[in-house]
């Protein structure tokens, strides 16, 4: 009589009581203070931007899996929820509403369940949905409402630019640090959120709150994230430090911007970045140097999401180098 046979999982086999879906939800409980932020910053335009993102990415998961790829639907795991509200805090309130179904669509269907769904994917696919609504609408994804002053509107915002835009423009035009420091917010303004940017980037308080959550409840390492943002405040601090009037200092590079939201919520994706310490601190130290290059020396003046979806293409090789010893290998006896 033949045994029956065995199956055997892919790899790693970890043992946990926590889920995909309670990791999933978690990180969207992380996130609900800059939602909350967001609100107030942006107003009705944000909360369409929310409500749509979530919405298109939950209902084309649903068609794909039942229609296309005839799979269990599987919308309910969080997974699906969670790529609509990192989407929709990358991008700016008041986009038009097509353009992020389109944004939606691409980072469910391409960059997700194209590679078979959660857990294959090699790419974020918020930040895959975000880069391909920049590259094909760059000056709709580039116009900025002006943070409070249009809060209670549902009409196009006034737009405006966010703070490293500024520094980046007044910098092309030969204006000094000291010049444009007197147009950009203040530190205090940036760690509350009242400043223009996308809809979930502009109050680092409010996700760093979340990201010390996530961190509690162990959820994430702190190595990428702390290890992403040092090495933004290093590389920076040392061009600052060399000519102050011509680069920013460190402080505005970690306050503005997308740092925050995508070392703490983006880098830290469970299925994109390396699964040991050592490869994470790798492939941090990456995602800042490369960021920190986009933004100084690149024609955008934000650069993390290039930054991550650069690496994620390295998690592979860098999951091979600093694989763990496997069970029962042997160690080289030293000589004494």
């Amino acid at each position: 009589m033949d045994s029956p046979a065995i199956v055997i999982s892919a790899s790693p086999h970890v043992h946990s009581d926590r889920t995909s879906k309670r990791i999933m939800y978690d990180v969207v409980i992380a996130l609900i203070p800059a939602f909350l932020v967001s609100l107030y910053v942006f107003g009705f335009n944000a909360l369409i931007a929310i409500s749509v993102t979530i919405f298109s990415c939950l209902l084309f998961e649903y068609l794909i899996q039942k229609y296309l790829m005839k799979t269990e639907v599987t919308i309910t795991d969080g997974s699906a929820l969670l790529t609509g509200i990192l989407l929709a805090f990358n991008i700016p309130a008041g986009l038009p509403i097509w353009m992020i179904i389109v944004g939606s669509l691409v980072a469910i269907g391409i960059a997700k369940l194209s590679f078979g769904g959660l857990g294959f994917n090699v790419f974020n696919p918020a930040l895959v949905g975000r880069v391909f609504l920049l590259v094909c609408f760059p000056v709709q994804m580039t116009l900025w409402p002006t943070a409070v002053e249009n809060n209670t509107s549902i009409a196009d915002a006034v737009s405006g630019a966010t703070t490293l835009g500024i520094i980046k423009d007044g910098l092309q035009f030969g204006e000094t640090m000291t010049e444009i420091s007197a147009k950009i917010p203040s530190s205090v303004n940036m760690l509350l959120g009242i400043t223009g940017g996308s809809i979930g980037e502009m109050s680092a308080i409010a996700l760093l709150l979340g990201g010390l959550y996530l961190i509690f409840r162990k959820i994430i390492s702190w190595h990428i994230p702390v290890m992403v943002l040092l090495t933004i405040g290093v590389m920076t601090g040392i061009f600052w430090f060399v000519d102050p009037e011509h680069y920013a200092n460190p402080v505005i590079h970690l306050l503005s911007g997308g740092a925050i939201l995508g070392a703490f919520y983006m880098a830290t994706d469970l299925v994109t970045s390396p699964v040991t310490k050592k490869g994470m601190v790798i492939f941090a130290i990456g995602i800042g140097v490369i960021t920190v290059v986009i933004r100084l020396f690149g024609a955008y003046p934000e650069g993390i999401s290039f930054a991550i979806l650069i690496m994620n293409a390295f998690v592979p090789l860098i999951n091979r180098y600093f694989k763990p010893r496997r069970f029962g290998a042997k160690i080289k006896a030293k000589m004494i």
